[in-house]
């Protein structure tokens, strides 16, 4: 028999890449006609493969999932990925925000590299084979073109994703299959996506425009970065990076108040000084324009969220430039969220994320519990949960070597 990996994203791809390194058979199953989808998607912007912020503040970005992500991703560090991703003729580079990306600037390339080692590593692709859970005797089972297929396994690699991005493949239907084995899956929520605002007519025509050089504040955490003003509300990095006190608020209690520093490289004072100058008869977007460097969709967001009579007084309109609040009433769903949150509870998996009411079974990538904000950290923890997952199932086949086999010694990566 040999190992299935359902899920040909990158995480069941770099699960069945540890596990065939080490000589063993493997067969990736997908539901979708090819694979990667989500991967490519993601190279749309140029495949921001990791970051090379510090590991203790790298670790940070994963909230609540941190403690058990830890191990994890010390096994399989920025670094680990970045000489990956240069064995597969891809090599890296650093950019100005300290988000790592290959130098191509594209997905595809790395792609077909890795799909061409899995190849000469003996690996078999499946696709257009749906996961459907297990038969009585233990055997899978995939609804695949010419009907119910029954695959037996030494193991599993489960890597079905999450809940956004649907058209992609990651539908989150595996979850009634194995809360049906007892393993407890905790709800998805949207991560990674934008927020609805009710914009006054004067300034839903800024939708589209990015809103530069600013910083978020939000529950006591401050993101410096940009945004984009949307038809419905607000989104863009920077807003992503809270999105989960943003939304755990709004489900709370209804809204959340979002404060935006339009200049946060200058401090209250420094502002005040250049707005105690004359303003003679200019006008006040003028001025502002002229005193601060404020764009058309910056004055206009200061009246959005104050008002359209700001105040007079220079230190008063300088404490409206740097806490300008908007109201987010709602969160856009799973379907236009670039990841999600919720998945298998880490509490049922083991340190080798194996499940522990199935033994043989493992949990790689979106699937489990955790979420981060863009940047380098989603497809980071992604990796190296497969390569974690991988190589469980090598120490679970060397502790539980087929009946009549000899106990062979694996190469744990």
């Amino acid at each position: 028999m040999t190992v299935a990996v359902i899920g040909a994203g990158p995480a069941g791809l770099m699960a069945a890449e540890v596990i065939s390194a080490a000589g063993v058979a493997v067969t990736v199953y997908d539901r979708m006609p090819s694979a990667g989808r989500k991967l490519l998607m993601a190279g749309r912007g140029g495949l921001n493969l990791t970051h090379s912020e510090a590991f203790d503040g790298f670790l940070q970005r994963y909230g609540d999932a941190a403690p058990w992500l830890k191990p994890v991703l010390a096994a399989f560090p920025p670094a680990a990925l970045m000489d990956w991703a240069e064995s597969l003729g891809q090599p890296t580079f650093v950019g100005s925000s300290g988000r790592i990306f290959p130098k191509a600037l594209k997905a595809s390339p790395l792609l077909r590299a890795w799909l061409l080692r899995l190849r000469q590593q003996g690996v078999t692709l499946r696709l257009r084979h749906d996961w459907l859970g297990w038969a009585r005797d233990g055997a899978l089972r995939f609804a695949a073109e010419a009907g119910e297929v029954r695959v037996p396994a030494s193991a599993t690699v489960l890597a079905l994703g999450g809940a956004s991005w649907p058209r992609l493949g990651s539908t989150g239907a595996w979850s009634s299959v194995l809360a049906g084995q007892g393993v407890a899956v905790t709800l998805f929520r949207p991560a990674n996506a934008g927020f609805t605002i009710s914009w006054t007519p004067a300034f839903a025509r800024f939708a589209g425009t990015p809103l530069k050089s600013i910083a978020l504040s939000f529950g006591g955490q401050t993101i410096r970065g940009e945004a984009m003003v949307a038809g419905y509300g607000l989104e863009g990095g920077a807003v992503y990076a809270l999105s989960a006190p943003l939304r755990e608020a709004i489900a709370r209690i209804g809204l959340a108040i979002l404060t935006v520093d339009l200049k946060p490289d200058m401090t209250l004072d420094q502002i005040a000084a250049r707005l105690a100058r004359p303003r003679k008869s200019e006008s006040l977007s003028n001025f502002l324009r002229k005193a601060l460097g404020l764009a058309p969709v910056q004055i206009n967001l200061l009246r959005e969220g104050h008002g359209m009579m700001l105040a007079d007084d220079a230190a008063a309109l300088a404490l409206q430039v740097k806490a300008v609040p908007l109201r987010l009433t709602g969160m856009q769903g799973l379907d236009r969220a670039i990841s999600s949150a919720g998945g298998v509870a880490w509490d049922e998996v083991d340190a080798r994320l194996m499940l522990r009411a199935k033994p043989g079974v493992f949990a790689a990538g979106e699937m489990l519990d955790w979420e981060a904000p863009t940047g380098g950290y989603l497809l980071q923890a992604t990796l190296a949960t497969g390569v974690a997952a991988g190589k469980g199932v090598l120490q679970f086949m060397e502790q539980h070597p087929k009946p009549g086999k000899k106990n062979e010694q694996f190469s744990l990566l």
